[in-house]
């Protein structure tokens, strides 16, 4: 039968996100990783339908799901959060065919650059996307502990932290926040995060001073994290891993830029390793991420 690309609907999206775990804990055994994947509801894309339906779609054969591609937009990025194909169909022309739909929801949402992250070691991908014109900026390295390692360890100054909140006001201080640090709002999505159930937001502060922000899962896992001033990081990272400790969750993690040198030596200094290399790839430089912690490659 024929390949068929065609909009994503919300039942595609279980179904597509076990495609792309598959796809993932292919690549990363086939590199010496072993398997990083695991299935999760699909929230955060049932999300990005809602806001933009342009930026997700399926290609299919009959009725199997073959490919699966997500892009997001905030303000002038475009983020290409997954584009991933069955093992078995990789190499032909399924890859091409979720390419020229999502390039072409980059060029209708009129942002000036296109970013992604994608798995460090993928040479095949990083060629594919310096073709159509994003390049290497940085690696991101996913760090872990488990927490009885953590707990003897976690030391140093850590900020005051209240929790966040959809109040107009707090959405503007964060929105600000990012517009200083990215360069984009990202209020739509801090909405999502406040909403998120399995996930609590904090804002920093230094003395009376607001510093930053702050988010943690119920799983143990930091991020997006952010604060106003790059000095203020170390702090920050401390005051995460102490919230990420109260989940009461075996493992922490976070997601920390190669740029941000000072959380990373604050991140090994308690225990922490790395887990896998990734990279971040755009059409031109942004951000400053010795102030800026990702969540996870799909979220930015």
């Amino acid at each position: 039968m024929t390949v068929v690309c065609r909009p994503a609907r919300a039942e595609d999206l279980e179904l597509a996100d076990a495609l792309v775990v598959a796809s993932i804990n292919d690549l990363t055994v086939r590199h010496g990783f072993g398997t990083m994947a695991a299935a999760s509801p699909p929230k955060f894309q049932l999300f990005s339908l809602a806001d933009d339906p342009d930026g997700l779609w399926i290609a299919e054969d009959g009725d199997r799901i073959l490919g699966f591609a997500w892009s997001w937009v905030c303000g002038d990025i475009w983020f290409l959060a997954q584009l991933f194909v069955t093992p078995d169909r990789q190499g032909g022309s399924v890859g091409n065919e979720l390419i020229e739909r999502t390039l072409d929801h980059a060029r209708k949402s009129g942002a000036s650059n296109k970013v992604l992250i994608t798995f460090a070691f993928n040479a095949v991908s990083q060629g594919l996307y310096i073709r159509h014109g994003l390049f290497p900026r940085f690696p991101i390295y996913t760090v872990s502990v488990p927490r009885e390692r953590l707990i003897d360890r976690l030391s140093g100054p850590q900020f005051k932290c209240a929790p966040l909140d959809e109040d107009a006001s707090t959405l503007a201080r964060l929105a600000q926040a990012d517009e200083r640090v990215l360069g984009v709002s990202r209020q739509k999505h801090h909405r999502y995060l406040i909403n998120d159930s399995r996930t609590r937001g904090f804002s920093l502060y230094d003395g009376d001073d607001w510093a930053g922000y702050v988010y943690v899962d119920a799983g143990g896992h930091i991020g997006p994290v952010a604060v106003l001033q790059s000095g203020a990081a170390t702090t920050a990272f401390r005051t995460a891993l102490r919230l990420a400790l109260e989940s009461g969750a075996p493992q922490i993690s976070a997601f920390v830029p190669g740029a941000g040198e000072a959380v990373l030596t604050t991140a090994f200094e308690h225990g922490m390793r790395i887990k896998f290399p990734m990279l971040l790839m755009s059409s031109r430089d942004f951000g400053s991420w010795a102030q800026y912690l990702p969540r996870n490659p799909g979220f930015m």
